[in-house]
């Protein structure tokens, strides 16, 4: 099940795993299993990928990256088959998705000896690459009635959905507020009129779509396959460049 109207989908490079990910989910649809417990095997997918990295298993730590990002499609595929949406799912997700991108740099950090700066500085391009591909995803999709779990300003704690805890709700939110709001506020101050933006063109978000998560985690995987661990983050750190390029693009073509 798309997010996004049958006019409006395109080509997302970083959302390759949806095919077995639609598969997991259709598997497992009738049985007791939860869209959280699936985000929670992504969770374990990534932890088992970073001992792989340590040990120089690189095929297997390709293998288990690619698995999570698969395992992070398949948790709201199964919440939109089942049609069970939920907040604490869609904030225990990105929760997940910042902890492990940090403790995958660091792996790389650690294995590499490189710079500690230099780590922290490709952790805050790749999170700000990951918030503007989902800043102009969420506003496409609010934009032509698409899929509203997310939202373009996740400014206050949204009302639980039936079956939630708002107390729990509030929570998880919190925690993504703390962990998100640095990076979201960055994306809205460097472009904060794209909201006013007619439907972004298909090939603008096919090509932007090389900032989500699942791209990023093809690229850190075909790069340790490579035996290119050591340019891992400066890549990530150059390549961060084209958030701006993104950015004029859409201010000044795409108004």
């Amino acid at each position: 099940m798309s997010k996004l109207p049958e006019k409006y989908r395109f080509l997302d490079l970083s959302d390759y795993g949806r095919s077995p990910a639609r598969w997991i989910a259709n598997s497992v649809k009738g049985t007791n299993v939860s869209p959280i417990q699936v985000t929670s095997w992504f969770i374990i997918s990534g932890f088992i990928a970073i001992v792989c990295i340590l040990y120089n298993y690189y095929f297997a730590a390709a293998f288990f990256l690619i698995f999570k990002s698969i395992l992070d499609a398949a948790d709201g595929e199964l919440a939109r088959i089942k049609n069970i949406p939920s907040y604490v799912g869609r904030y225990y997700d990105s929760i997940a998705d910042i902890v492990l991108n940090f403790m995958f740099l660091i792996t790389i950090w650690f294995i590499t000896d490189g710079s500690i700066l230099f780590m922290l500085l490709a952790f805050v391009g790749i999170q700000l690459q990951g918030t503007l591909y989902n800043y102009y995803y969420v506003i496409l999709r609010n934009n032509v009635n698409g899929d509203k779990t997310s939202r373009v300003f996740e400014d206050v704690a949204p009302k639980a959905f039936e079956g939630e805890s708002q107390t729990t709700v509030n929570i998880f939110y919190k925690i993504y507020d703390i962990l998100y709001i640095a990076f979201d506020k960055t994306i809205y101050l460097l472009d904060r009129d794209a909201i006013n933006s007619k439907p972004f063109p298909k090939w603008f978000m096919t090509l932007l779509s090389t900032f989500g998560l699942g791209f990023q985690l093809l690229l850190m995987a075909l790069m340790l396959i490579l035996n290119l661990e050591q340019y891992i983050i400066p890549f990530f750190i150059i390549y961060s460049s084209l958030i701006f390029v993104f950015i004029g693009i859409r201010r000044v073509l795409l108004r």
